[in-house]
């Protein structure tokens, strides 16, 4: 997650201007030695590009990475702020859940952390009168788009860059500031991540560890979210963020039925991945409703499909 102190380089460069580390330790109040570090960090992630100037002297400006754009358009909307005072990496992470009212108690159960560590990264908001609050729920107020647009951008680009230190060839498919599912491209990443104790197979490759055993083409899911093993029910939710096509959802429907996956444990999880209008149809022919008439948001086996791939698989 980018510090304060990286934030504030990039707020100081975010006009376009270029400066030696000097110049930002004068402008920032940071020692020589952390700007350094910083700078280091910023270049190698691709937020900052270096160049020497006069006398060899180390020169850097802003590339026009999402996270930097985004910041540039956080910056010119809501001027009035001193966003650099304001963001923390921990209000930063719980910005990524206000897009829609939640719960403290939600976003404290997805970060793994207390109550009392939300409310103290809500706080400058609460302060700024940034939120709506609705009874116990919270959310950013409609103008605030571009900070949420500017917190997405720099969690994706933390776990892009987390993976691709490892494969450089991973694709973040989805992702939330603790956890993320990626698509890899080479056999040799793939190798890689299995290597790597931070990263678990999921999607059609996890299914084997429940009895169902797949052909796979391509390359297998994987899924970063530390000390935490995938559900059965997020196994679901990743096969569908990844492929929504006839076949996956069969696959899905199987192991439902297979696990027996409670309904309402799928329903809550589907809805970090807005699945949830997907979940609810595929129960429908699972509940034995098979005619189905109206337009639905996935492609549903027929009963006769259904039945046959559960005598192959010998689900009962």
């Amino acid at each position: 997650m980018i510090s304060r102190a990286g934030l504030s380089i990039i707020d100081t460069l975010s006009t376009g201007q270029q400066a030696t580390p000097a110049e930002l330790a004068t402008e920032i109040e940071y020692s020589r030695a952390h700007i350094y570090d910083v700078l280091d960090a910023l270049v190698a992630e691709g937020l900052l590009s270096e160049s020497r100037g006069n006398k060899n002297q180390r020169q850097v400006r802003v590339t026009d990475h999402p996270v930097i754009e985004t910041y540039r358009t956080l910056r010119a909307e809501l001027s009035h702020v001193d966003w650099v005072e304001l963001l923390s990496p921990a209000t930063l992470r719980v910005c990524w859940y206000l897009d829609e009212p939640r719960r403290v108690t939600d976003i404290a159960d997805r970060l793994s952390i207390t109550r009392q560590g939300v409310h103290n990264a809500l706080s400058p908001l609460k302060n700024r009168a940034m939120l709506s609050p609705s009874g116990p729920d919270y959310a950013l107020h409609d103008d605030l788009s571009p900070l949420l647009a500017f917190a997405r951008a720099v969690v994706i680009h933390e776990h892009r860059s987390r993976v691709r230190a490892v494969a450089p060839s991973v694709t973040v498919e989805w992702c939330d500031p603790k956890r993320a599912l990626v698509r890899v491209q080479t056999g040799a990443d793939t190798d890689a991540l299995h290597n790597s104790s931070e990263w678990q197979l999921t999607g059609l490759a996890r299914f084997e560890a429940y009895g169902l055993q797949f052909f796979l083409a391509g390359e297998p899911a994987f899924w970063y979210a530390p000390d935490e093993e995938p559900t059965p029910a997020e196994v679901v939710c990743h096969t569908l963020v990844l492929d929504s096509g006839s076949r996956r959802v069969s696959y899905a429907m199987l192991l439902i039925e297979k696990v027996d996956i409670d309904r309402e444990k799928l329903a809550s999880t589907a809805r970090w991945y807005g699945l949830e209008r997907e979940i609810t149809a595929m129960y429908r022919p699972l509940q034995g409703e098979f005619n189905i008439s109206e337009e639905v948001p996935v492609a549903l086996p027929s009963e006769t499909e259904f039945i046959a791939l559960k005598e192959q698989y010998g689900v009962s």
